[in-house]
């Protein structure tokens, strides 16, 4: 019995234009319509339709497998660069790890030798003071009668005069250090 295009385009879970569309190219001695003028799939022009659909059913599930399994090689692909990235970004983050503490220590060097040499100053110049008369210690200073306040006064210009000139010669004594020690000298 003769289908319509809507009841073969169901029936094969087609579109009616699909159906429509191999109907047309049908040769003409396969075409029919009914006495209303409508198309009309014979039994012959059905089997036709069928086999064209099937065959254009298989080849879209060939190409859709394929297309999953190109889709499939590329998600495998791109996980695996993404894993390599982030194994090249873990290692890069150890290698800069490694360098700031490198570099923590470094400072912490530099500070404790910062330390040091400002101890070291500090001692050198408790040392040229002591040298230069320039702080007595104060188990030095006696008590003297008030009667001997000229003599004191005279003690004490006298040796504030000593004072400046042990001084004048430290300091002389440090120039010609200053002087042998310059760059020039040890060529």
């Amino acid at each position: 019995m003769p289908k319509t295009i809507r009841e073969l385009a169901d029936e094969l879970k087609v579109s009616k234009q699909t159906i429509q569309y191999h109907y047309q190219r049908l040769p003409t001695k396969n075409r029919q319509k009914d006495s209303q003028g409508k198309n009309v799939i014979s039994l012959t022009a059905e089997r036709i339709i069928r086999s064209k659909v099937a065959k254009n059913q298989q080849i879209g599930s060939k190409k859709t497998t394929k297309t999953s399994k190109e889709n499939n090689e590329l998600i495998a692909t791109l996980r695996k660069e993404v894993e390599d990235l982030k194994d090249q970004r873990d290692k890069q983050i150890a290698i800069k790890d490694r360098q700031i503490d490198h570099l923590t220590k470094l400072v912490d060097q530099q500070q404790q030798l910062q330390l040091a040499t400002v101890a070291e100053n500090h001692q050198l110049k408790e040392h040229v003071q002591k040298l230069s008369g320039l702080s007595e210690p104060s188990s030095s200073i006696q008590k003297r009668p008030e009667n001997d306040k000229d003599d004191t006064l005279l003690n004490n210009i006298n040796s504030s005069q000593v004072k400046d000139k042990n001084y004048k010669q430290d300091k002389k004594k440090v120039s010609k250090n200053k002087v042998n020690n310059s760059w020039w000298h040890f060529w």
